[in-house]
């Protein structure tokens, strides 16, 4: 679960780490009251959204007087902003945060994430901290530090030394930056984190260490023991139709293409979306069923699926193990049969009671087109759009 950085920030304070004073506004008519209470000079006006790469694409704004702070929020507020993470649709801008000012001596990039090779915390940081810390990733890859935090012994000041020297921090910031990495990694293990971001984390004039950007992501497993954390939950930022599928126990994850893919198993799944690029198609999203799957929730993944105005054809990829190729047969037909849209379908099923799977499909009356391999499935699924696209 993803929260959004005025709410990361407040748990951050809660854990000593600084952070500059800031303030929400929901609507425009809140918009001069919160401004006012701004004491810099300068004021940054932040787009709230889901999304990184908001400062290139002009959610992120520095302002130097009252009317300009008002203007930049009224024209930020509702607005659909664009980033490279939002995909061409963008997000509306419900809420922006108005933030006091620094002045900036040095930006440094820091992260804590969850390294599942070795079970263990990872510090990732980078003395180029800012907008273009992707493009030093992928460029200075050297310049890139990584620690890894064994569980037993938590932050040490070895870490701390290692982080300051890669920073060129100097000793007498070192009891400010043991303050935040610690507070950080407290954060990160008490809250069930996955990751928390901090980019840029700047040095200020001032010799103080400060967040000035803060992104967290939860374990989803975990919520149950942060009920607290769960009502900073902002469905307005997630997709219906993912909270549609995890309500009734279904993994879906929306994208940006065309073919709408049903399939059982995370590993299959990402085959399956790797079958459609290569046959020259683009998958509409990623949809795991699982394994115990009833001919009721196949019913109402398909209904997921094509609820999406983008999907042009369906594929289902199954192999049946615990979930029988009957069952999943039975779904279909009941789908197919009430779906609101006529849409090509291509189904290729494997493994327990597939005969009798397949039976059922052929005798259905459905124009519904078989594939015995995964592979065939994906290159009949693209010939048929293409088809109906030529002679629309």
């Amino acid at each position: 679960m993803n929260i959004h950085e005025y709410q990361a920030k407040a748990i951050l304070k809660q854990y000593g780490v600084s952070v500059p004073e800031g303030y929400l506004v929901e609507a425009v008519n809140q918009l001069e009251t919160q401004a006012r209470k701004i004491q810099t000079d300068v004021a940054v006006v932040k787009a709230q959204i889901h999304a990184g790469g908001r400062g290139k694409a002009g959610g992120v704004k520095v302002v130097d007087s009252l009317n300009a702070c008002m203007a930049v929020g009224t024209e930020m507020l509702g607005k659909q902003l664009v980033t490279h993470q939002t995909g061409l649709k963008g997000q509306k801008i419900r809420k922006i945060y108005i933030e006091e000012g620094c002045e900036i001596k040095s930006e440094f990039y820091m992260s804590m994430v969850l390294d599942r090779a070795t079970s263990q915390v990872m510090i990732i940081a980078s003395k180029e901290g800012g907008m273009d810390i992707e493009k030093v990733a992928m460029q200075s890859p050297n310049s890139i530090l990584k620690i890894s935090v064994d569980p037993l012994i938590g932050i040490r000041e070895f870490h701390v030394r290692v982080l300051a020297e890669s920073f060129g921090l100097s000793t007498e910031l070192m009891p400010n930056l043991d303050k935040i990495i610690k507070g950080i990694y407290a954060c990160f293990v008490e809250k069930d984190l996955n990751l928390v971001e901090i980019n840029p984390f700047v040095l200020t004039k001032e010799n103080v260490l400060i967040a000035l950007d803060a992104k967290m992501n939860f374990d989803d497993n975990a919520l149950f023991r942060h009920p607290e954390i769960e009502l900073l939950r902002d469905f307005n930022e997630e997709d219906r139709k993912e909270i549609e599928a995890s309500s009734v126990g279904l993994s879906y994850v929306a994208l940006d293409g065309e073919i709408g893919c049903l399939v059982n198993g995370a590993g299959l799944a990402m085959a399956t979306m790797d079958a459609i690029h290569y046959a020259g198609g683009t998958p509409a999203n990623f949809l795991d069923v699982g394994g115990s799957a009833s001919a009721e929730m196949v019913h109402k993944a398909l209904d997921i699926i094509l609820s999406d105005d983008h999907v042009k054809g369906v594929f289902i990829n199954i192999f049946g193990g615990i979930m029988h190729c009957n069952t999943i047969a039975k779904g279909i037909i009941q789908a197919t049969q009430a779906m609101p849209r006529s849409v090509p379908i291509v189904v290729r099923l494997e493994g327990t009671n597939v005969e009798e799977g397949k039976r059922l499909l052929d005798h259905s009356g459905l124009d519904i087109i078989s594939a015995d391999t995964m592979d065939e499935g994906a290159e009949k699924m693209v010939a048929l759009i293409k088809h109906k696209e030529a002679i629309a």
